[in-house]
C-alpha cells in the first residue's frame, strides 16, 4: 500500500511550482568552441504520463489480489486559487491511477487546533493511506507543526521532521515531490550523473535543498541518488560566483522563481539544464499572461545537451 501511495508522490510533482528567487546581474560569455544542434527537449508530460501508467498497474495488481484500494485525502485551507488547481490536479491525477481521493476544504479562519484535530483525525482512519496538507496555508497556523502532525507512513509530502531525517540518512522514507521528479526526469531520460558536477540554484526546505541531497548522495544507498557533486547557490550568491559555478556544472537545476536567471553565457556546452522555477508574468508586446521559467529557454535550447520547457517539463 504505502509503495503505491509513495511512487504516486512522484506524478503530482511533474507539474509547475514557484519557489524562492535571488537576482543576478549580466556578464557576457560565449561559448564558441564548436557549433551543435540545440538541446534535446525533455518532456516532462511524457514521463508523467509513463508513470501514470507504472502506477495504475500497480494499483490494479494490488486491488486484484483482493486488497483494499489505496486512499488519498488532501486538505485545502481557505480559497487561494493556484492551491485550489493544484489540489484539483493532484487528485486527478490519483483518480486516473485508481487511488480513491477525498478533499477536505476548510476555511481560511480555521484554528491551528482545529486543523491539526482534522489531521488527527486521518492518522487514525485505516482507510486512509495518504494525507496531503497542501501548502502554503494562513499566517496564523505554524506550517512546521502542521507538516509534523501528519503520521511519517501518510506524508506523502516526506515534509514531516521523521521522513526529512530519514532522508538526510539516506534511509528508505517519503521524499519531497518535486525533488523526486526532477530526479525521474533526469534518470529517465538517460542523464549520466555519476561523478559530474552538478549546480543547484535556490535552498528551499521542500525543494532546492532536497534536490541537491538527491543529486549528492551516495546511489548506492536506499534513495538511490545520483552520485554527483553538487553546488548550492542561492540569494546570497555573488552573480559573477554563480556564473563561474553554472559555466563548469554538467547538470543545472534551477529552483529561484526568477526570469532569466540561467542565459546562454552562463551555460556549458552539452549541459543538462532542469527548470524548476515558475513566474507568472504580463508579455509587454501583447499584453497576456504567461508562464516562464528561470532559464532563457531560446538562448540556453542552443548551447544545452538537454533542456526541460516551462511549462511541460517539471
Amino acid at each position: 500500500m504505502s509503495i503505491v501511495i509513495s511512487r504516486f508522490s512522484i506524478v503530482k510533482s511533474l507539474s509547475p511550482v514557484a519557489k524562492l528567487g535571488h537576482n543576478l546581474n549580466k556578464k557576457k560569455f560565449i561559448h564558441t568552441s564548436f557549433i551543435r544542434n540545440k538541446a534535446k527537449l525533455i518532456d516532462g508530460r511524457n514521463i508523467a504520463n509513463t508513470i501514470l501508467s507504472e502506477l495504475k498497474q500497480e494499483t490494479d495488481e494490488w486491488v486484484a489480489q483482493g486488497n483494499r484500494r489505496p486512499q488519498l485525502t488532501a486538505i485545502l485551507v481557505g480559497e487561494d486559487p493556484a492551491s485550489t488547481t493544484y489540489v484539483k490536479n493532484k487528485m486527478k491525477a490519483a483518480k486516473q491511477v485508481g487511488i480513491k481521493t477525498r478533499t477536505i476544504h476548510c476555511l481560511t479562519t480555521i484554528s491551528e487546533k482545529d486543523l491539526l484535530q482534522h489531521i488527527h483525525l486521518l492518522n487514525n482512519d485505516p482507510e486512509v493511506d495518504g494525507i496531503l496538507v497542501q501548502l502554503p496555508i494562513p499566517d496564523h497556523i505554524t506550517e512546521r507543526a502542521i507538516c509534523n502532525a501528519v503520521a511519517p507512513s501518510k506524508d506523502v509530502d516526506g515534509f514531516n521532521i521523521v521522513n526529512v531525517g530519514r532522508f538526510c540518512l539516506d534511509m528508505k522514507t517519503l521524499v519531497p515531490c518535486t525533488p523526486l521528479g526532477v530526479q525521474e526526469l533526469i534518470k529517465r531520460s538517460g542523464i549520466s550523473t555519476f561523478g559530474k558536477n552538478a549546480v543547484v540554484c535556490g535552498r528551499s526546505k521542500n525543494v532546492g535543498m532536497p534536490i541537491a541531497m538527491l543529486l549528492h548522495a551516495d546511489g548506492a544507498g536506499e534513495t538511490a541518488a545520483m552520485d554527483a557533486t553538487t553546488t548550492i547557490c542561492h540569494r546570497h550568491t555573488p552573480p559573477e560566483q554563480l556564473a563561474i559555478f553554472t559555466r563548469t556544472a554538467d547538470i543545472i537545476v534551477s529552483a529561484a522563481g526568477v526570469p532569466n536567471l540561467i542565459r546562454a553565457d552562463m551555460v556549458k556546452p552539452g549541459a543538462c539544464v532542469i527548470d524548476v522555477g515558475i513566474t507568472r508574468t504580463i508579455d509587454k508586446t501583447t499584453g497576456t499572461s504567461q508562464l516562464v521559467g528561470d532559464v532563457d529557454f531560446e538562448g540556453v535550447s542552443e548551447v544545452a545537451g538537454h533542456i526541460t520547457p516551462v511549462p511541460g517539463g517539471v
